[in-house]
């Protein structure tokens, strides 16, 4: 059996709930995993926190700098030019690598420390090579396929390495192409785009009710794709998961855990502002909005009112998109962006910026991402640990009972 690194209150309540821990790199895990939330809401605290607990803590690796005041002290007025890149890169390098050393000291060598990367990022190389130097557990790339990570992961194979997929095609694509490079994932999230926040894993807007992406569907075809092939690659299920009954369900089709974004964005340990955490747990299903984004992507968030703003001038601003370049970024960012690159069909507003403000809280300017479904405690803001008790017990068992 892998050692154990939950504590032993949350082990008791995992037991008795009849999940199954979650195996992964030899650490017997809590089934739930805290998914990478940028820029800036998974950092060191929260991720650290979540690892502490016996679980898996994601950090998201863009722009980091933004929670280090030495590192945007040094990067400001840097908005043109190669040199400008060169300066803001290395500082979110550096930051990527306190953010890191920050998280594995505050898990205290329990659960795992993830970093979340983009594909879609221009300086997705560099962020992955960092990670894995400063010692990172495991590795999630989402936002494209990672068709290369193995090559850059070839020196380190003791990292877990873990794709996000949204359909059983892209599972098999992946595992087909890596097992040529003699590596297999660690683990892969499955994450659904009509039940996820941010950015999401279908092509249009359109194809987010398509039913390849159901979990009833795609875990039973990747688990009998992986029977037949001989593999055992345990499966993530991200989108939606917000109470013990989901996990239970999404373990019963095959799934081996869960990832969840938003429950734990509004806990007290997550590194954005107060603001941040009460705009996503005062929004409801009916509040938020579809949308395509920057990346070309459908993304969901709260349809504040700088989203309703932005939205409702999309057709002008996109009808001028191929004339000029309305970027002032010069760092890593997006390798394909729809206003930097005059994409008229993609979103026309700066990503960075519109993420920046959600993180500080600024309710007039910000982009908040945010998956479906009610949260495990309303409006309310609690801990992580209040978090992982509350997914570990039944519904129906009293509150006193979770100690809740």
């Amino acid at each position: 059996m892998p050692a154990t690194s939950i504590p032993a209150d949350l082990d008791s309540l995992l037991q008795r709930s009849g999940l199954r821990a979650l195996s992964l790199r030899g650490r017997r895990l809590l089934p739930i995993v805290q998914g990478g939330m940028g820029v800036g809401v998974s950092a060191q605290r929260l991720a650290g926190s979540v690892a502490a607990l016996g679980a898996m803590g994601t950090l998201s690796s863009v722009d980091l700098r933004r929670h280090h005041p030495d590192l945007m002290a040094r990067t400001e007025g840097h908005c043109h030019g190669d040199e400008a890149k060169r300066v803001i890169n290395e500082a979110n390098i550096e930051a990527l690598g306190r953010e890191i050393a920050g998280a594995r000291e505050r898990s205290e060598g329990r659960g795992l420390v993830a970093l979340n990367i983009m594909r879609a990022v221009s300086e997705y190389a560099a962020s992955v090579r960092k990670a894995l130097e400063c010692g990172i557990d495991a590795i999630v790339v989402g936002a494209g396929l990672p068709l290369d990570l193995p090559e850059l992961a070839q020196d380190h194979p003791d990292t877990a390495l873990i794709p996000i997929l949204s359909d059983a095609r892209g599972v098999q694509l992946i595992v087909k192409k890596w097992e040529r490079k003699k590596r297999l994932p660690d683990a892969i999230v499955i994450e659904h785009p009509r039940l996820a926040g941010g950015h999401l894993g279908a092509a249009r807007i359109a194809d987010l009710n398509d039913p390849r992406f159901d979990f009833e569907r795609v875990i039973p075809e990747c688990r009998e794709f992986f029977q037949r092939a001989g593999l055992d690659i345990p499966l993530i299920a991200a989108g939606g998961v917000r109470s013990f009954e989901d996990i239970a369900r999404l373990q019963a089709l095959g799934a081996a855990g869960v990832q969840l974004g938003t429950p734990f964005a509004v806990t007290l340990e997550c590194d954005a502002d107060e603001a941040f955490k009460r705009v996503l747990a005062e929004a409801r299903d009916e509040n938020m909005v579809e949308f395509t984004s920057v990346a070309g992507l459908p993304a969901r968030a709260v349809a504040t009112p700088w989203l309703r703003a932005y939205l409702k001038a999309e057709p002008k601003l996109q009808a001028v998109a191929q004339l000029k370049s309305r970027c002032t970024k010069a760092f890593d960012c997006l390798a394909q962006c729809g206003l930097r690159d005059g994409l008229k069909d993609w979103g026309q507003f700066c990503i960075d910026n519109q993420l920046a403000a959600a993180l500080r809280g600024d309710t007039a300017k910000g982009l908040f991402f945010r998956g479906q479904g009610s949260l495990p405690f309303g409006k309310q803001v609690r801990s992580v640990r209040d978090l992982m008790s509350r997914l570990l017990t039944p519904l129906e068992a009293p509150l006193a009972a979770q100690g809740l």
